[in-house]
């Protein structure tokens, strides 16, 4: 494919409306290798060059040399850039320098693991090593074959929750693994940040300290897409010091990255055409060139919807070749479109994120983003399937109608000029390192010396022992009769036990909601959205943490109104700027979910508002604070403009922008603004972390703090809204229905602030 010819094709088409907003050329990259001073297993080298492999890049020998030297080593480096041959080799050699040596592979999904099998026993198999020294072990293993690998099995694959629930409760089972461990692989270590990285990096240290009974302590090796924080994220995660390889100097053809940004229906209001219809016609255009392509979506309907699109727009022949995939699929049914994807029998795919961490399908020419996925990491991971060959290539990111994405559209050099985005974990939440100590005691009994791992522990296992869940015997604190496997009882995606919602129709599980967000969403009288399909939530159960459901044809969906309070608990860290005082500390969050409202699906008309009986939720959490300029407070008032509304317009737009520098989603973070608060007796604008204990990304902000300033006035400025929009001040999730807002003011606001 010639990348150029087919981006002007497209600019030269009758139907083209200007939706190119930047089109960034990266040039074709030639291969540095590198060498080794320590010798690979003549049987290993032999195995390598019959498959190709005849040098090493330069990145992929500095990794195998600092891991040879006994160094845990984090790789940064982009897709396609050869990190799976680094531990491969590293593990392999191992294994035949010493027949009992072992390995532990860890990837966020089960079907990374299956495809990594595979690619590993294309390498090593059946010489020099036997195919069933390799195995995974998750939960679609039958239970017949499960003894089998823990006897078998040199190298075993799995993930973080069938780690944390099947293998280390169950450590004695696994003595031989862990006595002989050599290595530990952390694959796609960017994906594990918020919650999921606090939670696996208390696995990591239940890891290390059953490995450390066994006698054994292993090599770390992490993998990650490019972040900008790659060494201190790794040390986070596992609690050790790691050499750090992040120079990609791996060859990949030329690349066309082009922002297009779909076309405004309504300039006044900045409506935009549908980013999904738009994805559809690129799919249409680029299947009718037989362009070998994957499209992204959010979501499992979006992905769905679009294929819908598209194959409508198709004529049967090519129509054909055209499939979605997306978790939920049975495994059989994932399996074959895979391999035909792979063989060239489909053209094109629309998938979900499932298909984002490297599974093998296969060169591709195009990728396109349906929206920003949330992160730099994830734009550029998907972007890299295609482009895997030194042929050029095409990446397409559609902009969705929020701040972030518009934000992109008008400041692209944001995107890619930047060192990326920081993924941020804190494995020493209160409410998250609690669970696990009582894991890790089920494990083997608590100790002092276990603040070397965990850190401080003595307020956690003080809070243990009052509830009663552990008890104290000479020195050492164990799980008390009560207990039984609490490694059941631990979500490692959530802060806290989530809501289950249960289809009262046929008395079945439909899926689980993080309990921070239950009374929002599940309310008696929501409408929730399951796999495209409406259910209206009759009843929720506070005591059992259960919501019935029923399926229902509406033609309405609902909107939570919720009020929240924010106090003050414990200020950390102050600084000024311009005169401004910049807080961070511990606060308590308290909000009610007091009605919500119907809303018509076609034209967001509201129906009607319900009022709601349900208590407030209270929860610790750590956020930062601002106050507000008192010139531009008075140039606010003799100008007639909403002081209230202004504040409220920079703490949406500041929210929606915060994700461009913390590796997290809109949804992790919450906000409250005033134009009094009884703490500071001034207006302020919070801005806190949505989950209890706080996981760092209102830390990052504090500290940005002015950069996220200048992204906000940017972002409300160059909105050509007259007086608001998605795009730039109104939140999807705001409990007050987006009222009050002012833009005007909210520009003085922010000038003000950075003078």
């Amino acid at each position: 494919m010639d990348a150029a010819v087919f981006l002007h094709h497209l600019v030269s088409a009758p139907d083209y409306e200007g939706q190119v907003a930047h089109v960034e050329r990266i040039a074709r990259q030639s291969a540095a290798y590198g060498t080794l001073s320590t010798t690979i297993e003549p049987a290993l080298q032999t195995r390598l060059e019959s498959t190709g492999v005849h040098h090493l890049y330069k990145h992929q020998a500095s990794a195998l040399q600092a891991v040879f030297i006994g160094e845990h080593v984090m790789i940064a480096t982009p897709s396609a850039s050869g990190k799976t041959l680094c531990y491969q080799v590293a593990t392999l050699n191992a294994l035949l320098r010493d027949s009992n040596s072992r390995a532990l592979y860890l990837f966020p999904t089960k079907a990374l693991a299956q495809d990594q099998l595979r690619s590993l026993t294309e390498l090593a198999c059946p010489d020099p090593v036997a195919p069933n020294e390799f195995a995974t072990f998750d939960g679609d293993t039958p239970q017949r074959e499960r003894s089998k690998v823990r006897r078998r099995a040199k190298v075993v694959l799995t993930n973080p929750d069938m780690l944390h629930l099947g293998i280390l409760p169950n450590h004695q089972s696994w003595a031989k693994l862990f006595r002989n461990l050599n290595y530990v692989v952390v694959d796609e270590a960017h994906v594990y940040r918020g919650v999921f990285g606090s939670h696996m990096a208390n696995v990591m240290r239940r890891l290390r300290r059953i490995c450390a009974l066994y006698g054994s302590s292993p090599r770390f090796i992490c993998c990650s897409a490019t972040i900008a924080n790659p060494g201190e994220h790794a040390e986070k995660l596992i609690g050790v010091p790691f050499a750090v390889v992040d120079e990609d100097v791996s060859p990949h053809g030329e690349k066309y990255f082009v922002f297009w940004n779909p076309p405004p229906l309504d300039k006044a209001k900045n409506a935009r055409r549908s980013a999904n219809s738009e994805a559809a016609a690129l799919l249409r255009e680029l299947v009718k060139r037989d362009i070998r392509s994957l499209v992204f979506a959010r979501t499992r309907k979006l992905a769905e919807l679009i294929y819908i699109y598209a194959r409508g727009q198709l004529p049967p022949a090519l129509a054909d070749r055209i499939m979605p995939y997306r978790a939920g699929y049975l495994p059989e049914d994932r399996r074959r479109i895979e391999r035909q994807f792979f063989d060239g029998s489909l053209l094109a795919l629309v998938a979900t994120t499932a298909l984002e961490l490297g599974i093998d399908i296969g060169d591709l020419d195009a990728t396109v983003l349906t929206g920003y996925p949330g992160s730099i990491a994830s734009a550029w991971q998907q972007a890299g399937r295609s482009g895997r060959n030194e042929a050029s290539s095409l990446s397409f990111l559609i902009a969705q109608d929020n701040p972030l994405d518009q934000y992109l559209m008008r400041q692209p050099q944001f995107f890619f000029s930047r060192s990326f985005d920081n993924a941020l974990i804190d494995p020493s939440n209160r409410y998250i390192l609690k669970p696990h100590l009582l894991c890790a005691a089920w494990e083997k009994p608590v100790e002092d010396q276990d603040r070397n791992l965990f850190g401080d522990i003595g307020g956690s296992v003080a809070e243990l022992e009052q509830a009663g869940t552990l008890r104290k015997r000479e020195q050492k604190w164990y799980p008390s009769p009560s207990v039984y496997y609490p490694a059941r009882d631990v979500n490692l995606r959530a802060a806290r036990e989530g809501y289950a919602i249960v289809d009262s129709s046929r008395g079945c599980l439909l899926e689980t909601v993080e309990a921070s967000v239950a009374f929002s969403q599940i309310h008696p009288g929501a409408i929730y959205l399951h796999q495209g399909e409406s259910y209206l939530i009759g009843s929720l159960d506070l005591v059992a943490c259960v919501a019935h459901a029923a399926p229902s044809a509406v033609d309405y969906h609902t909107q939570a109104m919720e009020l929240t309070d924010i106090r003050i608990t414990r200020p950390a860290r102050q600084k000024e700027h311009a005169g401004t005082t910049v807080g961070f500390g511990d606060v308590t969050v308290t909000s009610h979910v007091r009605s919500y409202l119907k809303k018509r699906q076609s034209s967001e008309e509201i129906i009607g508002e319900e009022p709601l009986d349900l208590p407030s939720q209270v929860f610790s959490t750590r956020a930062l604070w601002f106050d507000l300029p008192p010139d531009a407070m008075q140039t606010i008032a003799d100008a007639g403009l909403d002081l209230h509304g202004g504040l409220h317009a920079c703490e949406h737009a500041a929210i929606g922008i915060l994700p461009l520098f913390a590796l997290c989603d809109r949804n992790d973070i919450g906000g409250v603004s005033t134009p009094f608060h009884p703490d500071t007796g001034k207006p302020q604008i919070f801005i806190y972390d949505a989950y209890p204990g706080g996981i760092g990304i209102a830390e990052r902000g504090f500290d940005i703090v002015v950069e996220l300033w200048k992204a906000t006035l940017k972002l409300i400025q160059e909105c050509p809204c007259s007086d608001g929009c998605p795009s730039c001040i109104q939140s999807p999730k705001c409990g007050n229905n987006n009222q009050p807002l002012d833009k005007s003011a909210a520009v003085l606001l922010l000038r003000g602030l950075l003078r």
